[in-house]
């Protein structure tokens, strides 16, 4: 059965997407349709930042996005050099924080070491944090996008946690959404399956998706790759068939299998 995937496509990696491949493995053919587009803010202030680990008491990473605006920081040969020979490690002295493999993998790229990779969610990494620090701490520093949630900034500040949050990306949609989908409705007809990756993404879809596909969308097995997506599509009116137990692509590929039985 065809499966509509609208999310990002995979992070600087070569061969199929994961979730493309965890699905083809399950017998259902997927197709990806990006939904956002970024544009990286405030970079020259994050590399000043980075390069004074002193002033700050660690990193806290909910986003690909995030650790791709340090990435921009190091391009630079010299930059590079300084971040290998000592600015890492005095980092990796300190906790450098994640939600979701995805962006543990990244982090771990660039020589840091991350913690809490298997958090899945910010509300979850915001109370591992909470066990951790204590309220005397240097504040720790966030990069992060235009329309992040406050779950995470509101559980640290009402503990006490210093935190140094820096907006680094903002975040639209993607120029070519509408005619992508178009396209695809029309070539492919009405998925079986629709999965969502961020409320965003909800955002940004739906009302196409309902046009589309008109009087069969009661019949798509619509899916979540967590709770605050399926939080955010419920709210919409939409069934959510399945949420992802953890935001991978082998859990959303199981989820999904299931719900198309």
């Amino acid at each position: 059965m065809h499966v509509l995937l609208l999310k990002e496509p995979r992070e600087g990696g070569s061969g199929p997407d994961p979730y493309i491949k965890e699905l083809a493995s399950r017998g259902h053919k997927a197709t990806l349709i990006p939904v956002l587009s970024f544009t990286f803010v405030s970079l020259n202030t994050l590399s000043d930042k980075l390069f004074q680990p002193e002033q700050h008491g660690g990193l806290i990473f909910t986003s690909p996005r995030a650790v791709e605006a340090v990435k921009m920081c190091l391009e630079d040969d010299e930059r590079t050099e300084q971040w290998n020979k000592d600015i890492k490690d005095k980092w990796n002295a300190k906790s450098i924080y994640v939600v979701g493999k995805a962006t543990a993998a990244l982090v771990g790229d660039l020589g840091l070491i991350p913690l809490g990779e298997d958090t899945g969610t910010a509300d979850v990494l915001s109370r591992l944090i909470l066990q951790r620090e204590d309220t005397n701490i240097l504040p720790l520093l966030f990069p992060c996008g235009s329309i992040k949630r406050e779950v995470l900034p509101t559980a640290l500040r009402e503990n006490g946690v210093p935190l140094d949050t820096l907006m680094v990306y903002q975040t639209a949609q993607h120029p070519d959404l509408e005619k992508n989908l178009k396209n695809h409705f029309t070539e492919q007809g009405v998925p079986a399956s629709i999965a969502f990756f961020s409320p965003s993404g909800v955002k940004f879809c739906l009302e196409t998706v309902r046009r589309l596909s008109g009087e069969q969308l009661k019949q798509i097995k619509f899916a979540a790759i967590g709770p605050t997506t399926a939080d955010a599509m419920t709210a919409e009116g939409l069934s959510v068939s399945c949420s992802a137990d953890k935001p991978t692509a082998e859990h959303l590929a199981t989820g999904i299998a299931k719900a198309l039985q």
